[in-house]
């Protein structure tokens, strides 16, 4: 963390952090050309250069008007790039900048940010303690590469994105599931300097003693689930998710089919066997809720993983990250699009918690059974629009992010929701059951 780092130490490090998420917004937006940048995908998904402005505009708004108190650059805009004005699917249609128009003002609108950053004197305002603004646009910059991540992955035609396969298993053979202990511990932060709202603050929950697979179900586990027939049986479905799977005619995760030979996919326009040692993705909460009825046990609550992913029982005390405290490496989880996939369950020993449960941060984000809501003692900062008017029981919370999170967005506290029907997000899941008398 950021504690006894000077205001110049805090200007390098939100500038680095800064800089990393615009050479990833660059490289997901120059592997295209101008047609498909400001093509529509999906109905679910921005045209690439929407997003590509829309960080641009979030960069002005805060950092260059808000913190630097500067001229407005592109007031006229404003709208166009409200994510509250403009459903995604009515996007296209909007006068939006075109692909020039739109890499200019994002670079004048960062040079601007960066001539800010060495003025503030990171102290005096809550905005700016710590840098919490650079850390705020940062995260909103890498959460929007996530996303065009997944609108990539939509996207029909030759593969555009290339990196290294994700690792195999490095650790020997592992349980299938951990006993976490029952009592309390620390849930949230009121100390993580760059956490979001949702985050905070910091509070004392009591937990029972519960059992947690220890990695993510594979697609391997997975498919006995499918050609058991789990798609065509009522009983593991909830009312909800049944009516979905049926009015969708939902047979399989997202970008599956069956073949002659067994079950394939779509991976950012590769087709290949489903490999059977990595995480499943691309399944929605009510196929995760599903399959895990039909494994006889539960999804966990939002309690119960953060429990298992910071908890150290050798202290007592709740850690950043399963690991410890320090930063994640390539050592300790898949993380920042390093791969094009989830890794091989066992691929990161190193970043297993004290308990041992294996890559709850990274690889596929976790559906969980908790509906969004705001901890005790919420507070909106710096505006409501961020969570408080997500909460409710319209959204399920994942935690743990996944391949296509970067390191500077996602942490043991860090909290994300969605619709339970998305399945074009990089979601997985694991199950958890009870331990009565344990």
């Amino acid at each position: 963390m950021f504690r006894g780092k000077t205001a110049d130490e805090l200007r390098e490090h939100a500038a680095q952090a800064l800089t990393g998420a615009r050479s990833r917004s660059t490289a997901l937006t120059d592997a295209v050309d101008d047609e498909d940048l400001v093509r529509q995908h999906s109905k679910l998904m921005s045209p690439l250069v929407w997003d590509l402005a829309h960080i641009g505009s979030q960069e002005e708004l805060w950092l260059v008007r808000d913190v630097g108190g500067r001229e407005p650059l592109r007031p006229d805009i404003d709208d166009l790039y409200d994510a509250f004005q403009h459903p995604r699917a009515d996007r296209p249609s909007l006068p939006l900048l075109g692909p020039a128009e739109a890499r200019h003002y994002v670079g004048e609108v960062r040079a601007k940010a960066f001539d800010v950053l060495e003025r503030a004197p990171m102290e005096g305002r809550r905005l700016i303690e710590s840098a919490f603004a650079f850390g705020m646009i940062t995260q909103h910059e890498q959460q929007h590469d996530e996303t065009m991540l997944a609108t990539h992955q939509l996207r029909q035609g030759e593969p555009v994105l290339h990196a290294p396969a994700a690792p195999g298993a490095r650790s020997g053979p592992l349980p299938p599931e951990v006993l976490v202990p029952g009592g309390p511990f620390l849930m949230g932060t009121s100390v993580e300097p760059w956490a979001l709202d949702n985050e905070r603050p910091a509070h004392e929950v009591g937990v029972d003693a519960f059992f947690i697979d220890t990695t993510p179900v594979t697609n391997g586990e997975y498919v006995e689930f499918l050609e058991s027939g789990g798609y065509r049986q009522r009983q593991w479905w909830s009312e909800a998710g049944w009516e979905y799977r049926s009015a969708h005619d939902i047979t399989a995760p997202r970008f599956w089919r069956r073949e002659a030979g067994g079950w394939w996919r779509a991976r950012f326009g590769v087709d290949e066997p489903v490999p059977a040692e990595q995480p499943v993705v691309h399944v929605s909460f009510y196929e995760a809720e599903a399959y895990a009825a039909w494994a006889g046990k539960r999804l966990p609550t939002e309690r119960e993983w953060e429990k298992a992913a910071r908890f150290d029982p050798a202290t007592g005390q709740s850690r950043r990250f399963p690991w410890g405290n320090e930063a994640p490496t390539p050592e300790h989880a898949n993380l920042g699009q390093r791969h094009l996939s989830p890794a091989a369950a066992g691929a990161y020993p190193a970043g297993a918690s004290p308990l041992g449960v294996h890559q709850l941060i990274g690889d596929v984000w976790e559906w969980t059974s908790t509906d969004f809501h705001g901890y005790p003692g919420f507070a909106a900062f710096p505006y409501r629009e961020y969570s408080e008017v997500f909460f409710g029981p319209d959204y399920k919370i994942l935690r743990g992010g996944s391949f296509g999170t970067d390191a500077a967005a996602i942490r043991g506290t860090f909290r994300n929701w969605d619709y339970p029907i998305r399945r074009q997000i990089f979601a997985g899941f694991r199950c958890a059951r009870d331990a009565a008398g344990v």
